[in-house]
């Protein structure tokens, strides 16, 4: 995550702790872990990186299987337990995990699509202990509701975000940003004024699951530059209204950002480099991890096609310290092993050859550049 409130403002947000601090788990190999809790769910988006249904796949952790698994995690010193799904309010047990896993000391947070949370569930989330809900909104009305294949989407995910705010509960919004959606993006941050939403993640798209058919429907590389300067520029104006936003799976926002920086302000622009360095880039297989409904445990929750073991078999912690496994040993070395743009790119501290899984997508080789860094070779060459 690149967070542009704290780099373009000097705001320290949520989490800034894991993300801007040496010697913290993302230096020590303690990952935050995702838990595909559930591949069930209540709506079927075009861009699903698990090919959600709705109905439950024979095998899913149980609830013991699940509060082993925690019991692992708080033990190795993971620092963050996110639940995902497919949508994990529709697991009967949430709270009950949840309310074990802070317990255990666990932050706990909800990755959902916001369109279950009511009012009494908010109280729910609450309650539980969950530190931060995000729901997902990729688009105004029209767009939102024709990706999730389900008219009202985006009424019942907003109103979800007014319970939480209501009760209470840190929200944010999350949006994952595309050829069909990118130009919402103004009304998105008119949203976020008018509903005093106090965080936002911008997603960029990685080609997994359903997602892996609009590989086409990418931003161009002129069309991402023009949408990291709307963000850059929204974060600025909503910093004092205390609003947090942040992008998501493309670490070339970082170096774009310095870039765009080191033009009209390089004192800033070196506190930024040196945030940046600490932060590492990509920590797939390194600062964070998958478990999927069915416990096995993958890179990252979008690089499903490499699994390194299973919970049910072998604890978390034994599995994500084996590095018998090549490509888990290699992720945490790579540098050496990146190729083509990222190979030549000075900015390999700071970004760590981005998405492998895209690169993998579209080339068959997981070390060849991200084909979603839209910086140009000057500039990967300008350090």
């Amino acid at each position: 995550m690149i967070n542009c409130t704290r780099l373009l403002c000097d705001k320290p947000g949520f989490y800034d702790e894991i993300r801007y601090q040496k010697g913290k788990p993302a230096d020590t190999n303690r990952p935050i872990v995702v838990w595909n809790s559930t591949r069930r769910c209540n709506l079927k988006c075009i861009h699903c990186y698990i090919d959600a249904k709705n109905t439950q796949d024979t095998g899913e952790l149980t609830t013991q299987e699940a509060k082993i698994l925690i019991d692992d995690l708080a033990s190795f010193g993971a620092p963050v337990f996110l639940f995902s799904g497919g949508e994990p309010l529709m697991r009967e047990d949430l709270f009950e995990l949840g309310k074990y896993a802070k317990d255990k000391g666990l932050r706990t947070v909800i990755s959902t699509n916001g369109t279950l949370i009511t009012n009494a569930l908010a109280k729910k989330i609450k309650d539980a202990g969950f530190s931060y809900v995000g729901v997902s909104l990729d688009g105004l009305e029209a767009i939102n509701d024709k990706f999730r294949e389900q008219k009202g989407a985006f009424k019942k995910a907003l109103s979800g975000i007014r319970s939480c705010l209501k009760n209470d509960v840190r929200v944010g919004l999350r949006f994952t940003i595309n050829k069909h959606n990118f130009r919402d993006l103004p009304g998105i941050f008119d949203l976020i004024k008018t509903e005093h939403i106090p965080r936002a993640c911008f997603y960029h798209l990685v080609y997994s699951g359903r997602g892996s058919a609009l590989i086409n429907d990418d931003l161009t590389h002129p069309e991402a530059r023009d949408t990291m300067d709307l963000i850059f520029a929204c974060s600025q104006e909503l910093s004092g209204m205390n609003t947090e936003i942040l992008t998501v799976d493309n670490h070339a926002d970082g170096v774009y950002l310095y870039l765009q920086l080191k033009k009209v302000d390089p004192k800033k622009a070196q506190r930024v480099l040196e945030l940046l360095k600490i932060n590492g880039g990509n920590k797939s297989g390194v600062g964070i991890a998958d478990v999927d409904n069915l416990g096995n445990v993958h890179p990252d929750q979008f690089w499903r096609e490499h699994t390194f073991g299973n919970v049910k078999e072998k604890k978390f912690s034994q599995i994500w310290t084996d590095e018998s496994n090549v490509l888990l040993k290699n992720l945490r070395n790579r540098i050496p092993l990146l190729k083509g743009k990222c190979g030549r790119c000075n900015f390999k501290d700071i970004c760590a050859g981005n998405f492998r899984s895209r690169a993998e997508t579209l080339y068959g080789d997981i070390w060849q550049e991200d084909p979603a860094c839209y910086l140009t070779e000057d500039e990967i060459l300008d350090k």
